[in-house]
């Protein structure tokens, strides 16, 4: 009797481990997001850490994106308008102003285009189209010297180029920058770029770049970093057409990394912090476990990801961030702070507050928005 009965519970388990239910992750997205709408209504509020911020900096941008993508498969106004408040607060600007090169910067220009299409108000884009003409127009390609900056503004360039479709040649431009930029980071950045191929991982800045190692010996690839790899492949591809210039080159890196993250799982569903060493500040973390759950879930639904290897992963990491990280009044827990590295932010606990909230809370919606369409 003990015996079919422990077969029970791991039979049900293993069902709940192999299915997903619409209506449970979306109730678990609005959850997180309302914990936060409720607890930031002035959307242009100051964010104070060790020193006074404007909330339109690119912990707050990527919050927006995921709202956006929240938005997406359930559209609500009031997420709309609060998007919307969030970029008239700020004047629809950029933090450093329209010459900044910094893609931190421009990272809400991402929003700013999402809902310029939805109503087109010019203020809504002038800024962030200023400012990356400024970029398209400049010899320069070393902007991005660090690997979070990919996908901070990466979508900014594809988003433009599709908006300008008519004008082929302004496409174009937008399209061969935004390459240029990312080839630096890939080839150049840090003596010979910031991917090693060997890996089909990257290093989060030159101060990583081989002979750096972790305690184990291995290369220092961070998760949130790789993650934003991640996460910039990904929107670039869905914003782009099949005929833009440098798809393949995308397409291929994204795969490389899908493959490379793959094994690097925990059997908890969660990645740590540092990919290739288990042993440094190891244990769960939300930010690039989120990451890496909506690259691997929108693979799979663009059908460029075998279903049978990486729907379990997929489901595995969704419901440990679902049941190990949200707490019952949204808050996310495991989120590591800003940082760099491994050490940085810690300690990263079910309880631990990060210094900013929102970004966390940003990849979480990434996440879901794509396992929520997932069949």
């Amino acid at each position: 009797m003990r015996y079919l009965l422990l077969l029970l519970v791991c039979s049900l388990q293993s069902h709940a481990q192999s299915t997903l239910d619409k209506t449970g992750i979306l109730r678990s997205m609005a959850r997180a997001n309302d914990y936060f709408m409720a607890k930031w209504p002035d959307t242009g509020k100051e964010i104070v850490t060790n020193k006074t911020r404007p909330s339109h900096i690119w912990t707050r941008a990527v919050y927006y994106e995921g709202l956006m993508a929240l938005y997406g498969i359930d559209p609500q106004a009031r997420y709309r308008d609060y998007a919307v408040d969030w970029g008239q607060q700020h004047q629809w600007g950029l933090r450093s102003g329209v010459q900044t090169k910094n893609a931190d910067d421009q990272c809400c220009g991402q929003t700013y285009l999402d809902l310029y299409q939805l109503d087109r108000q010019p203020e809504r884009i002038r800024a962030i189209k200023t400012c990356i003409d400024n970029r398209v127009a400049s010899p320069d390609n070393s902007d991005w010297t660090w690997i979070d900056a990919l996908q901070m503004a990466m979508p900014v360039y594809a988003k433009l180029g599709v908006l300008y479709a008519d004008q082929p040649a302004v496409a174009n431009g937008y399209y061969e920058k935004l390459f240029q930029l990312y080839n630096h980071s890939k080839t150049v950045e840090g003596g010979k770029g910031l991917f090693n191929p060997a890996d089909g991982l990257w290093w989060r800045d030159k101060d990583f770049v081989a002979p750096y190692q972790e305690p184990n010996g291995q290369d220092c690839y961070w998760s949130r970093g790789n993650g934003w790899v991640v996460a910039a492949l990904v929107r670039v591809l869905d914003i782009i057409p099949k005929t833009a210039p440098h798809r393949a080159e995308y397409e291929q890196m994204y795969q490389t990394m899908m493959a490379a993250l793959a094994p690097l799982q925990r059997p908890d569903g969660f990645w740590n912090v540092s990919l290739h060493d288990s042993t440094h500040f190891d244990g769960k973390e939300t930010t690039g476990t989120a990451l890496f759950a909506y690259g691997m879930a929108w693979g799979v639904n663009k059908g460029l990801l075998d279903k049978k290897t990486y729907r379990p992963r997929i489901v595995r990491a969704w419901q440990a961030m679902v049941t190990d990280a949200l707490h019952p009044d949204g808050f996310l827990g495991y989120v590591q702070g800003t940082g760099k590295e491994p050490k940085d932010g810690q300690p990263v606990t079910y309880d631990s507050k990060p210094d900013f909230e929102d970004y966390g809370l940003g990849c979480f919606l990434l996440a879901g928005s794509e396992v929520y369409r997932m069949k």
